[in-house]
């Protein structure tokens, strides 16, 4: 990584989606932080230039939903490959989840990955903690001595809590410190199918997932948080029923937030095709019409933030049969490309697109952190010089082996992707660059 004390960033498109401000103009940076947004001194002698003639300037990217599979596969150097994936995609800060091997269930080992990450001075890594011991459901673990080690929220993965009075002691202990709990809203014995119920299921013999297993789900999540107050945020919804629920849960008040993966957002159990385990996914790629209402409920804001829900999974797990398959895709150097289609496809203004990608997921994490997180998801003077630089004009084909990450496989894979990252940068220092 570079370690000059200045740069200058000129003739791109800064945008900043938290406060509208869409400008041509140049940018300078000094000592990790951005120095003045236009109106550059002449006298300005930066250590570093870039020309981002034609391109967007960015905050850079916050990712709620990324699997860094450490600790656990430190032999293969995971948290290597998969940092370095999330810098190629413009991600500057991303949340990793607690199901790792041995699950983030112990302070020293949230702190050991925290100095790993740290270490690595790429993205910033802010770790969920296992909300139970060994995300079994059934005893709480210790939340205060975890937030101390830098968990920035709770959760249990796609571990499904079924036993409600654990949930409710969670909640209720969560909500007295101020901590905030992330959870999937599925039923454990309703969502143990591998492909969304439905005709397509039916004819191809795949036991279903339907959507109530999120409903009723959402309904005891629901309940249980006006009883104790607790701040609950529902990781990558994926039904028209579900953006309702959460729609009108938000309308009484409840201190809620939520987020759709990138698979939801742009396919269908259609593009299962025939068999292919690159689509399999938790939770399962749904109907045209729940792609829809996800897609209207991320444009009005009822969906705070979408999410990669990275995942990456090796050659072996995904050549099983699909319903013996592991579920899960590779999705950080896509995160951007297909909030910008979504943009393009849509029509749904481009401020919205990357707000979504940007000070929308950031606002979530920051009322996990509170003024821990500073200006993340934020372009402005004075703020974090964390920066994405994309290039709207360059597509690019999903190539397996032209990923970064290990994780090779993605139902887009072969996909005409708009956009391209052309540099990253993460405390004014340049992480990244396309070669």
């Amino acid at each position: 990584m570079n370690t000059s004390k200045s740069l200058l960033i000129q003739h791109g498109r800064v945008i900043d989606p938290a406060s509208g401000f869409d400008k041509k103009v140049d940018l300078a940076l000094v000592n990790g932080a951005v120095a003045t947004i236009d109106n550059v001194a002449p006298e300005f002698q930066p250590d570093i230039t870039l020309d981002a003639t034609g391109c967007l300037v960015l905050p850079g990217l916050v990712d709620l939903a990324v699997r860094l599979r450490e600790p656990g596969y430190e032999h293969a150097r995971m948290l290597d490959s998969e940092m370095g994936a999330a810098m190629a995609g413009g991600i500057t800060s991303l949340v990793c989840q607690p199901d790792t091997d041995p699950v983030l269930d112990e302070p020293g080992l949230v702190e050991m990955l925290r100095f790993r990450a740290e270490k690595l001075e790429q993205a910033r890594v802010y770790p969920l903690g296992a909300l139970t011991r060994n995300l079994q459901g059934a005893t709480l673990t210790e939340m205060v001595e975890l937030t101390q080690a830098g968990c920035v929220a709770f959760s249990q993965a796609e571990v499904a809590l079924s036993n409600t009075l654990v949930l409710q002691r969670a909640l209720q202990y969560a909500s007295t410190f101020g901590y905030a709990v992330w959870l999937r809203p599925q039923d454990g014995y309703l969502g143990q199918g591998v492909a969304a119920s439905g005709a397509l299921a039916t004819r191809m013999g795949l036991s279903g997932v339907p959507v109530m297993a999120e409903t009723i789900a959402m309904h005891t999540i629901f309940e249980l948080m006006r009883a104790t107050g607790a701040r609950v945020h529902l990781c990558r919804i994926s039904s028209a029923a579900g953006v309702a629920l959460v729609r009108e849960a938000k309308a009484q008040g409840l201190a809620l937030t939520c987020d759709v993966s990138i698979n939801s957002l742009h396919l269908t159990d259609m593009d299962i095709g025939y068999f292919d385990s690159r689509a399999r996914l938790n939770p399962p790629l749904r109907q045209q019409r729940d792609r829809d209402a996800l897609r209207a409920g991320l444009a009005d804001g009822t969906i705070d933030a979408l999410v990669s829900d990275h995942t990456p999974v090796d050659d072996d797990a995904k050549a099983l049969p699909f319903a013996q398959s592991e579920p899960g895709a590779t999705g950080l150097e896509l995160l951007l490309s297909l909030a910008y289609k979504w943009h393009l496809d849509s029509g749904v203004d481009l401020l919205r697109a990357l707000a979504v990608v940007t000070c929308g997921p950031a606002a979530v994490l920051g009322k996990a952190l509170g003024t821990r997180l500073g200006r993340t998801g934020r372009l402005l003077a004075g703020g974090l010089g964390d920066i994405c630089i994309f290039d709207p004009r360059q597509g690019w084909t999903v190539q397996a082996d032209a990923l970064c990450s290990q994780g090779k496989h993605t139902p887009f894979s072969g996909y005409e992707l708009p956009g391209q990252v052309r540099q990253t940068l993460v405390g004014g220092q340049l992480g990244y660059q396309k070669s």
